[in-house]
């Protein structure tokens, strides 16, 4: 669960991502005019386009680069170590590297540190997530996987979930994060102005720059890359000025489901991360979120989620996953786990997050009753009296 705090009210994001936590090395002024050395992965052509278009940047870009760059360290910690490169900072955490972080560090092997630098500058790596909170508010015409491939088991699972739980979950829409959204000029002009206040001209600039950039850095994917997309949340309604209100939703980024479709798990990642996900909403209904915000605040609300996810897969009247599907979906989140531990958005190590995902499923597999489905706080109740044991040392 995350806040951000930049805009608006409570926003509860939970990304199921974090960056390498290797430690980089500290690059002296010689070692990172090689580093952009990579840039020869560029041809000559458009590195000499990328340096016409920095002299071309307005008055006081540095203030926009380092708001988007505070922001993104505080939504998306899948970025931390790209924007460390950018800004020379080093931030060296204790947390073994997992197959998630180093499959997103094979993703960005051809982004050198100028590539990286207009991502952030622009704002690219941040208006596909706004955009899918603040304006896809119909679950309507929605698909879900770069060309739709998750499409019909992602909806099925949203419409399975909805009937699992005893929560009222008819006004929930379940919306996708499409990176192809940066190709929309409209959209792009649109979230600038929301997000930085820029004038109209000034908006229109950064869409045509971003519009620019789509069509001669080919390491950009016209904007498909995953890192664009990369992460899930779920968000309770709330009123936006100017706009109206915006419904309890879920959304799907298609990057986090190619990711882990890459890392084996394409048959299980929909059912794991939406049922995670809704098990937010769970939680909203029920006032299970304290308003206390710290690491161990977030720690015990995500392996809640991580709790209500594995019951869902594990029941019989759920997804009802076999033991092999289930370990699948156990690795998916061994794999998710982090050890920021005072960092606020702490989701918990990944053996915490097993031991609460191995919870629900024997919660669900070892009951009497195999066709009786729990009430929600019944789960919530019980898994309380059990959290001092998976966080235990």
């Amino acid at each position: 669960m995350k806040h951000i705090n930049r805009l608006f009210p409570f926003i509860a994001l939970t990304f199921f991502v974090v960056a390498s936590c290797r430690e980089e090395p500290r690059l002296t002024p010689n070692q990172a005019a090689s580093r952009t050395g990579q840039s020869a992965r560029l041809s000559a052509q458009t590195l000499d386009q990328l340096q016409t278009l920095r002299k071309g940047l307005p008055a006081g870009y540095e203030k926009r680069l380092e708001a988007n760059a505070a922001r993104l360290a505080k939504s998306h910690p899948e970025y931390q170590t790209a924007i460390n490169r950018v800004l020379k900072v080093i931030e060296p955490t204790a947390c073994e590297p997992t197959a998630f972080n180093t499959w997103v560090n094979q993703q960005l092997a051809d982004w050198n540190d100028e590539i990286l630098f207009y991502a952030i500058v622009t704002g690219m790596l941040d208006f596909p997530t706004y955009d899918a909170l603040y304006f896809e508010n119909s679950s309507a015409e929605q698909y879900f996987g770069v060309t739709g491939q998750y499409s019909q088991r992602t909806t099925k699972t949203f419409k399975d979930l909805q009937r699992f739980w005893d929560i009222r979950s008819n006004d929930i829409v379940l919306v996708a994060m499409h990176g192809s959204m940066l190709r929309d000029r409209a959209k792009i002009i649109r979230i600038d102005k929301l997000l930085h206040g820029d004038s109209q001209a000034a908006a229109e600039y950064w869409a045509d720059l971003i519009a620019t950039l789509l069509n001669v850095v080919p390491q950009y994917r016209q904007g498909n890359h995953p890192i664009f997309t990369l992460n899930a949340f779920a968000q309770p309604a709330f009123q936006l000025l100017g706009y109206g209100v915006i419904p309890n939703k879920i959304v799907m980024g298609d990057g986090i489901i190619e990711a882990y479709n890459s890392l084996g798990y394409g048959d299980v990642v929909s059912q794991a991360v939406l049922a995670h996900e809704f098990g937010h909403h769970v939680q909203f209904q029920r006032g299970l979120f304290t308003d206390a915000y710290s690491p161990e605040s977030t720690r015990r609300t995500e392996l809640m989620a991580d709790a209500y996810s594995a019951y869902y897969l594990s029941h019989a009247r759920g997804a009802s996953m076999q033991w092999k599907r289930v370990q699948q979906f156990l690795n998916v989140f061994y794999n998710l786990g982090d050890c920021g531990f005072t960092n606020y958005g702490h989701h918990g190590t990944p053996r915490q997050r097993m031991a609460a995902a191995d919870w629900g499923y024997s919660l669900a597999n070892d009951a009497q009753k195999q066709g009786h489905i729990l009430s929600s706080q019944a789960v919530a109740t019980l898994f309380e009296a059990k959290l001092p044991e998976l966080i235990a040392p």
